[in-house]
């Protein structure tokens, strides 16, 4: 897509630059009209839009058809652009927008078949819903209609400049729904670590690969039971399922390129929400025996990969006279393009989200020979289908699509993948092999229903009849009300497997690796006011060994989630501005781990002691200008790369994550532990001291090299910086365009593993890769007391005023009052537009 936009745009930068004054005019061309009144079709009475000091709209309707049909209108004003980027990405369309550069995401989003199951969704729809969702796309076609694109974003504007203006489809109801598609692939679990697995056995044993995915630590809280001790997860191959994956692990290994291929394949896809490490979230709830007011306090911050604009956007939805009939008075963040609020609070009822990493999709080894794939001895048609891609600037492209029982096969979509790897393993041939991809997204869902049914739950039990529609992506639900309940809920279609652990790739010809059903409702954890009064949600286990079913193995390792409960076990007096406090943690807890045995080495170079010398007194926060938190991170960076890159191919070495923590925990105490020893010194043996020496002399080296020769002068956030840029011309390569659209850097604390979760990737930096993408404070005592802010603004358009006002508060840790009740909404109102119907 760089490459096509690069062409493309080059030939006329010269045009852009010489026409300053009309480019200055239609940079501001697309800017809605946010006041006054606008007679419109398809509403059966007046919507009032009224809209406070950072534009965030609150949407007020006599009935809740005329309610979303404003939400609709309001998204298209302020992020169309955003919202059809986005399903020209679900429907496998965006070659049709930006050319032959994203062929490839087309090919691999029609080889799923997000939209195709969309469609079979909305099909199953009650009618009640299908009439929601299409209220809600005549609104956003009610503002689009009669606006080209040029008008509707500068994005078209520059699109157009090579060839005529761009006129976008109207919006449609399966439109909204292909968006579920995305959110539950970006947060489908565990697919790449099945990959990472195999890939890692090209240079270790099973058994030592069991070893880097190290089970739940024996310290950590589960969040249901707070069940400790357990280190749930590790592989035992003393036992059946142990031995299931030792077997299923050998088999993997001779299918390792068509894996390989499988997982490149899935790269090319956009990371709408955000893949790999730091992707997550943290919400936390406490009770009203540990707050100021006697109520609870429900906190919220998601991890998601950054983006301009922020993926979420705020907004309040109010029926003028709230009744069955029109049940909702809800407030909160949406996405554009999706009817509802996703995250927020009504009247009664405040709820929060995190990924549950349930283990929700497996590949299967498919033995293929032609037109057909072999299954319990017997060879079986394979199902196919051709899809054609219309592309911008070329010729249309078709290429074929082979599924077998489980699903599509992935490995057909890396061309230049060698043959497949051949070898001999128990029970298994050489042969032919191809990869499928079994998913619980690709049966059809009504997880739209949960969205309108969460805004207007009332009670415990109304949210979980809501969270029991929220069948994909599996989330973990955080609940809290105003007669001072707490509660947690399970959601998610999660499969029950007849063998093995879903932990590497299934051989998909036995017909012993099956799917026999889904973990009922009503079986999945749950818990309402938990004595401890509070639940705490990071990513981290769900519950103890105890529990019957299999949820998923790789969740995130309980460093935040622990942190959480250390800041939160010993407060009864929290209250809102403390729960903000806390969101804003950096503490670094594998550095509390790994500091005393940095500190114990004997440095003989003073130059290097240098950098040790700033850990002594650390206390292992990261603020930005941290120079203790510099050192440390770049230490960290070194060591994985001293200790793991002998051992692991490219594509397997440690991103730095809660995983590594995790991993080199368990190391850390064993002075000769083999992982120390480098496999590319022949006769010499490494042991713990000599990795650590190495690793700070060269963060020392790095240090001097990019900041300076004081170590006083090292700042954290000098390298760990954050850029906001746009998802296609964002990425142009043409430096004039991009400036139209990418706002940074920010320079962050925060880190990996922390509260405050600013990510970052070790294979290729220190620069974020995922954020809080908002934060949210909900107070239950008093709502207008609430706090809320995202990562960016309410408005998609370049330089419009609300474009990024949030953002540089947002780096800041600071939030924005959240208006909720009629009067505290009036007060903060400073713009309104009034749809009127045209009967």
């Amino acid at each position: 897509m760089r490459r096509l936009l690069q062409a493309s745009l080059v030939a006329v930068l010269a045009l852009v630059l010489a026409a300053g004054a009309l480019a200055f005019i239609n940079v501001r061309a697309p800017f809605p009209d946010v006041t006054g009144e606008r007679t419109v079709n398809g509403l059966t009475a007046d919507v009032t839009i009224a809209r406070d000091a950072h534009g965030i709209p609150r949407v007020e309707a006599d009935d809740e058809l005329d309610l979303f049909f404003g939400q609709g209108y309001v998204h298209a004003q302020d992020r169309f652009y955003e919202m059809d980027f986005r399903r020209h990405v679900t429907a496998g369309r965006l070659s049709e927008l930006v050319g032959e550069g994203a062929l490839e995401t087309d090919q691999f989003v029609r080889t799923l078949g997000w939209r195709r199951v969309a469609e079979q969704e909305y099909e199953a729809l009650d009618a009640h819903t299908r009439r929601l969702l299409q209220a809600y796309a005549r609104g956003v076609n009610s503002y689009i209609d009669d606006r080209s694109g040029s008008a509707l974003s500068l994005e078209y504007t520059i699109l157009s400049l090579t060839g005529p203006d761009y006129r976008p489809d109207p919006w449609t109801p399966v439109d909204s729904m292909a968006w579920i598609k995305a959110m539950s692939w970006d947060l489908r679990s565990n697919m790449s670590e099945e990959i990472g697995r195999v890939l890692a056995t090209e240079k270790l044993t099973t058994r030592q690969v069991d070893q880097l995915y190290p089970g739940y630590p024996d310290e950590h809280a589960t969040i249901v039971d707070g069940a400790r001790g357990d280190d749930s997860g590790s592989a035992d191959t003393s036992s059946d399922t142990g031995q299931d994956d030792a077997v299923d692990a050998e088999r993997a290994g001779v299918a390792m390129d068509r894996l390989g291929a499988a997982g490149r394949a899935a790269e090319t896809l956009p990371a709408l929400l955000g893949t790999g490490e730091g992707i997550g979230s943290n919400s936390w709830v406490v009770d009203g025996s540990r707050t100021s007011t006697g109520r609870p306090i429900l906190a919220n911050d998601p991890h998601l990969a950054p983006s301009m604009p922020g993926i979420w956007y705020q907004v309040g939805l109010r029926c003028r006279t709230v009744s069955e009939d029109c049940p909702y008075d809800v407030s909160g963040f949406s996405f554009s393009g999706l009817p509802g609020v996703v995250v927020g609070h009504n009247r009664r009822v405040a709820w929060g989200v995190t990924t549950m990493y349930a283990d929700v999709a497996d590949l299967y080894l498919e033995r293929v020979t032609g037109d057909t794939y072999e299954y319990e001895g017997e060879q079986v048609p394979l199902e196919t289908r051709e899809e054609t891609f219309e592309v911008a600037g070329g010729d249309p492209v078709t290429i074929t699509v082979r599924e077998t029982r489980h699903g599509p096969i992935l490995s057909d979509l890396d061309e230049n993948i060698a043959a497949v790897g051949s070898g001999t393993v128990p029970d298994v041939e050489k042969g032919d092999y191809e990869v499928a991809l079994q998913w619980t997204a690709l049966t059809p869902r009504p997880t739209i229903k949960a969205v309108f049914a969460l805004g207007a739950a009332q009670d415990w039990e109304e949210f979980r009849a809501a969270a029991e529609l929220f069948t994909v992506p599996s989330q973990n639900l955080v609940y809290a009300d105003v007669d001072g309940n707490i509660g947690y809920q399970a959601p998610g279609a999660i499969p029950v497997r007849s063998r093995g652990s879903g932990r590497w790739p299934a051989p998909g010809w036995t017909g012993t690796h099956e799917w026999t059903g889904e973990v009922p409702f009503e079986e999945l954890p749950s818990v309402l006011n938990p004595d401890e009064g509070l639940i705490v949600t990071a990513n981290n286990r769900v519950v103890g060994d105890a529990y019957p079913y299999t949820l998923g193995h790789d969740t995130a390792a309980g460093y935040r989630s622990e942190r959480l409960r250390d800041l939160l076990l010993d407060r009864e007096d929290l209250g809102v501005d403390d729960m903000t406090a806390i969101q804003l943690d950096t503490h670094h807890g594998n550095a509390e781990r790994l500091v005393p045995y940095l500190l114990d080495v004997e440095l003989d170079e003073a130059f290097v002691r240098q950098g040790q010398d700033l850990l002594r007194d650390w206390d292992f926060s990261q603020p930005p200008d941290s120079s203790a938190a510099a050192f440390f991170n770049v230490t960290w960076k070194h060591l994985l790369e001293i200790t793991f890159h002998d051992d692991l191919p490219a594509d397997a070495r440690p991103d730095g994550g809660e995983r590594w923590f995790n991993v080199v925990d368990r190391i850390i105490d064993d002075p000769d532990s083999h992982w120390w020893d480098d496999q590319r010194t022949p006769g010499v043996i490494e042991d713990r001291e000599v990795v650590l020496t190495e690793a700070m002399r060269r963060a020392r080296d790095e240090l001097t090299r990019t900041q300076s020769r004081d170590p006083q002068k090292w700042e954290w956030g000098r390298l760990h910086r954050l850029d906001l840029v746009n998802a296609t011309l964002g990425t142009s390569g043409v430096g004039v365009v991009e400036r139209l659209f990418n706002r940074g850097p920010y320079e962050l604390g925060g880190g990996t593993g922390a509260v405050d979760a600013t990510s970052w990737d070790a294979r290729e930096g220190f620069d974020v890769t995922a954020v809080p993408s908002m934060r949210m404070v909900v107070d239950l005592d008093t709502l207008d007391r609430s706090r809320w802010i995202q990562l960016t603004g309410s408005s998609g358009h370049a330089f419009h005023e609300h474009y990024v006002d949030q953002s540089e508060l947002w780096a800041r840790g600071e939030t924005l009052p959240w208006a909720f009740s009629s009067s505290a909404v009036d007060r903060a109102t400073e713009k309104t537009l009034v749809l009127r119907s045209n009967h």
